[in-house]
């Protein structure tokens, strides 16, 4: 675990006039003795690490010790400590102390690191500072330097610590696991807490810890996990994500401190007085590994200097074109230097990316300040040793296309390394991490050693990838142990209870054979349920009571667990078991019989349930009597049936459970009616309609039940559930949008809320409307038109939402091609309840007959680009949408001609035949550019049509090259345009041309390099060089990879863009 700490001296509390240089606890004062406090200055943010007090007068301080004012850190109160005149030293005594300490509950602590400092008002760089750490708790609540600094140093005028009489002290306070957490965050939304509970259970577990509730905790959901990173891409974006949580908190600049670096790219005129530098800070770097041995060749590379000559020349301002070294130095190295080794590089001659494997050594030990500090700035501090300690080899196995990352660690700098493979954590040697590391070849043993054969090579492709230095000088601080005193209360209270928790479910899941799991439903539950959790069936088991009982206990006392938890005597109970019918309802199916009860529970479980479930679910029926107490239940024949009814409220659209009721098979529904009233709340005469709810999926199914015809007759049998509601009348029907229970729940199976939001702002809803699977295309738009004012429902056009990008779908709905709303909201096997809109300008179907591309229009003398968006039938051509065009814009002069070209990346890839169909075009990735025929070519238009058998038609586009660790990349950039080229002309005849067309002024033109390239290759011309014979092919695919580029910087100011909606 990498942590900011400091080992210093620490001393017993001061007894006499000892001279003590490490941080201790102050002696221990009365609490009545003279505490006044001085007037301070504290900042005014209350999370910010920074405490500056000012003590005026300091001179007249006559009190033994002074306080400052509190100041809040990280939600914790600290305060500063003084002794004036020293804590029985002649030193100025100096601590920071828990403010609150007297009231804080018992058995409190904190860890903190802190700085002292007296702050030199004179010459700010001679500030003088002193860092530690401590575990304060209620007999050390303070700590610091009895012997901060001497009292003839803090009292000489010339020093600059005391001026007119003012002192300023700074405190900087900052914890490692006390970063802001408290008991009500969750790991998987807080990084802090994510990474407290992360190094905790690596210091404590017995087993591999799991990263999910950090890579949660930093805004990475299972999609982004799933996803292929590479590892240095991880470390970065953790380290942002780090970095962005920490602001504002008493750990901000935590990872600055700890990695970042800082190099100084220069460049230096030879022959005249010009240098310019740019100061960038690094993370991490990236060494060449291709064609260096070992670590300290790739330095070399790193910091070497190019010369910029003849037609590199660098243009220094006021100095002109002139020759200059340009390079690389490093200004300071952090503490821990993390080295990504290039082993992944881009082939230019197979087009692809390779892995590099050649060999490539890394020592133990790396001195940067080697040769008199080479890699060193004339700025950096030459006072800091930059010697540094492996740490850690993160190695790669695998190639491009994919592989695996494993990495060797010694965690405390020792001779033992450990290799981390996922959940495997091995013991290995030194040889393993060094040597085995280095990639390149291998040969094997000859199986034949007589036989004069050539030793058999291989090429290793494991090899090392990321390497991980600690600054010796630094160690001490970064590598230290964490015990538990060292972890925050509340914090280890509550990660020992979640190891607890996770304790007592490994024991519960493996101790779970030994068990079986009861659940009783009651008719409480059914009351609690239907009609708010559920409408279907009865209830869900789930949510009703549970018992863990062991199977050789016996079912009879498994009744009177029963009776002390509900409150049922045991000989009230009776128990019945539940089914799961072919219809796919489940419901109570038969009480149990007395030779079932007689059973343990675990043969109980195993001979009821069919399936073989881990859990018994069972029915428990209680009868009353009048005044409400238990009774035994009624003896059951083989005629008697047990019947569940739920009431239907159509005015309310509510349904209910009411109750149960035991009925003869050969009676008839009608002679429950009175009783079915009774439990209703209804007059005993009320006409009432009967319904059974048989079944719910696919479908439901809820028939009416005629009143006259005996419940055998009617296949009704134990566990039914019978529906009524009050008989409705046709007056009111109308009024009601649910007459009768089987509509209801028809709506309730299909109900879909559908939260819609604009395609424009496709992140935040807009509305939402309670819709029905079942609703037709036509439904549903009319609901949403109906929703936003739109009178016509056919302008709404709808996309569905993809569930695992959280985007919409790239193509919208067509019209009527979703049969219901069902169909619109599957994605895969997911059903999802967002749907995009938009409000189109004419309707849908008659849209759908066009096609629409949007295409920028590039005027010849103005600098604007227009949008159109173009609309025209599908069978329309090219030259329609040009014949389009020029009915929307200014042209040059009315005999204009227009073309359409395919822009990618600042790159032409087509010119569209005037003839092709705009069907197929696609303007979704690529950008159609409308131009005049002589827009970039200076010559008349007929020149490019009618081009001579040595004439070329070529690319031409700007471009940068841009140098990223040391690797110089080539960026095109503004806007690309064609130029025809004749036999035998130089490319100073071809810039003239240019410079007239493109209107640069000479001063600025001077700076332009030209160049021939090929796949990304720059090779630079000549003014006498005959530009033609570089572009020998006609007609060859992939022109656009040859071309000639124009380097200079893009200084241009960015087209303005404006929307023009152009239609037909």
């Amino acid at each position: 675990m990498l942590v900011p700490h400091q080992e210093l001296e620490v001393s017993p509390p001061v007894e006499g006039p000892l001279l003590v240089e490490g941080p201790q606890p102050m002696e221990v004062v009365t609490q009545n003795e003279s505490t006044n406090a001085v007037e301070s200055q504290a900042v005014d943010e209350p999370q910010a690490s920074r405490f500056t007090w000012m003590l005026e007068n300091f001179s007249r301080l006559n009190t033994k010790k002074q306080y400052s004012d509190v100041f809040v850190v990280g939600g914790f109160k600290w305060r500063v400590l003084i002794f004036p005149k020293g804590n029985n030293v002649d030193h100025l005594s100096m601590y920071l102390d828990v403010a609150d300490s007297a009231t804080l509950p018992y058995g409190w602590s904190r860890y903190a690191q802190f700085s002292l400092a007296v702050v030199n008002q004179i010459q700010p760089k001679y500030t003088l500072k002193k860092d530690t750490q401590h575990q304060f708790h209620a007999r050390e609540s303070d700590w610091g330097f009895t012997s901060f600094m001497s009292l003839s140093e803090l009292y000489d005028p010339n020093k600059g610590f005391l001026v007119n009489d003012t002192c300023i002290i700074e405190a900087d306070v900052a914890a490692v696991y006390h970063m802001p957490t408290t008991e009500n965050d969750m790991p998987s939304g807080s990084i802090p807490l994510a990474l407290q509970s992360l190094f905790y259970k690596l210091q404590y577990n017995d087993t591999s810890v799991a990263t999910k509730e950090l890579t949660k905790s930093f805004g990475w959901d299972t999609y982004d996990s799933f996803m292929q990173h590479d590892v240095q891409e991880l470390n970065r974006v953790l380290s942002e994500k780090l970095e962005d949580k920490m602001k504002g908190t008493v750990v901000e600049g935590t990872i600055q401190k700890l990695f970042e670096g800082h190099h100084m790219n220069y460049i230096e005129c030879i022959n005249v007085d010009f240098k310019s530098t740019r100061k960038e800070s690094f993370y991490d770097l990236q060494l060449d590994v291709k064609g260096c041995r070992d670590i300290y060749a790739s330095f070399d590379k790193y910091v070497e200097v190019e010369r910029l000559e003849g037609d590199n020349k660098y243009h220094a301002e006021e100095h002109g074109l002139q020759d200059a070294k340009k390079g690389v130095l490093f200004i300071d190295f952090p503490p821990v230097l993390q080295l990504q080794l290039k082993r992944f590089e881009y082939d230019f001659m197979r087009d692809t990316m390779v892995k590099i494997n050649d060999r490539y050594e890394f020592p133990l030990e790396l001195d940067l300040d080697r040769e008199d500090g080479k890699y060193l700035s004339p700025d950096a501090d030459r006072s800091v040793r930059n010697l540094y300690t492996l740490h850690s080899v993160l190695v790669h196995s695998g190639g491009v296309h994919g592989g695996h990352y494993y990495a060797f660690i010694r965690p405390t700098l020792s001779d033992q390394w450990f290799k981390f493979d996922d959940e495997r954590v091995t013991k290995e040697d030194m040889k393993r991490v060094l040597e085995e590391q280095y990639g390149g070849e291998e040969e094997l043993p000859q199986t034949n050693p007589g036989f004069n054969n050539a030793p058999f090579k291989f090429t290793k492709y494991s090899n090392a990838y990321m390497l991980v230095y600690i600054r010796e000088s630094d160690k001490e601080k970064i590598i230290c142990d964490v015990d538990e005193k060292d972890i925050a209360e509340h914090l280890r209270i509550r990660l020992k209870k979640e190891q607890e928790e996770k304790e007592d479910k490994r024991k519960y899941k493996a101790q779970a054979h030994l068990y079986t799991i009861i659940k009783v439903a009651r008719d409480e539950d059914l009351k609690e349920q239907i009609g708010k959790d559920i409408y279907f069936d009865l209830v869900d088991h789930d949510k009703v009571r549970s018992f863990r009982i062991q199977k050789q206990v016996q079912f009879s006392s498994f009744k009177e667990e029963v009776a002390k938890e509900f409150g049922i005597p045991v000989q009230f109970q009776r128990f019945w078991v539940w089914a799961k019918r072919q219809n796919h309802t489940y419901r109570p199916n038969r009480p149990l019989t007395s030779q079932e009860e007689a059973q343990t529970v675990g043969q109980l479980k195993d001979s009821s349930n069919k399936n073989h479930n881990a859990e018994l679910k069972l029915f428990l029926e209680i009868q009353t009597g009048q005044d409400l107490h238990p009774i035994p239940p009624p003896d059951k024949s083989k005629e008697d049936i047990l019947l569940f009814f739920k009431l239907y409220d159509p005015k309310k659209e509510e349904l209910r459970y009411v109750g149960r009721l035991f009925v003869r098979s050969t009676g008839r529904p009608v002679e429950i009616l009175e009783k079915l009233n009774e439990m209703a709340g209804f007059d005993a005469d009320e006409e009432i309609e009967l319904f059974e709810e048989v079944k719910f999926e696919p479908c439901v199914m809820c028939e009416r039940l005629d009143k006259r015809a005996s419940f055998r007759l009617s296949q009704i049998e134990d566990g039914d559930i019978i529906c009524f509601q009050k008989y409705p009348q046709p007056q009111n029907e109308e009024d009601y949008r649910y007459p009768d229970v089987p509509s209801f729940l028809e709506y309730v199976k299909n109900r879909q809320i559908v939260h819609f939001r604009s395609l424009e702002k496709p992140k935040e809803d807009d509305f939402c409307l309670e819709l029905s699977k079942l609703h037709t295309y036509d439904d549903v738009v009319e609901r949403v038109a109906q929703k936003l004012g739109l009178e016509d429902p056919s302008k709404i056009r709808l996309t569905p939402h993809n569930c695992y990008s959280q985007q919409p779908k790239p193509h919208p709905i067509k019209y009527r091609v979703a049969e219901h709303l069902l169909d619109m909201l599957v994605h895969y096997n997911q059903i999802s309840d967002i749907l995009y809109y938009e409000v189109l300008d004419i309707p849908l179907p008659e849209l759908q007959c066009l096609k629409t591309l949007k295409v920028a229009f590039h005027h010849t003398n103005k600098d604007e680009v227009v949008i159109h968006n173009i609309r025209l039938p599908k069978q329309s051509t090219v030259g329609d949408v040009l014949n389009e065009i020029k009915t929307k814009v200014e042209l040059s002069h009315a005999s204009a001609e227009l073309r359409l070209l395919e822009v990618f990346y600042h790159k032409i890839y087509k010119i569209f035949p005037l003839n092709e169909k705009i069907e197929n075009i696609n303007d979704q990735y690529w950008t159609l550019r409308a131009e005049e025929a002589s827009n970039y070519n200076y010559t008349i238009p007929e020149e490019e049509k009618n081009l001579g058998p040595h004439d070329r038609l070529i690319h031409v586009y700007h471009f940068s090259k841009e140098t990223a660790q040391n690797q110089m990349q080539v960026q095109n950039f503004g806007e690309p345009f064609f130029l025809v080229i004749h036999e035998g002309e130089t490319l100073v005849d071809v810039k003239m041309r240019i410079q007239k067309k493109l209107q640069v002024p000479d001063e600025e033109f001077l700076k332009w390099k030209f160049a021939f390239l090929s796949l990304g290759r720059p090779e630079y011309l000549l003014d006498s060089d005959v530009v033609s014979t570089r572009f020998q092919r006609r007609d060859v695919y992939g022109a656009w990879e040859q071309y000639l580029g124009l380097e200079h910087s893009d200084t241009t100011p960015k087209r303005a863009f404006a929307a023009n909606q152009a239609t037909s």
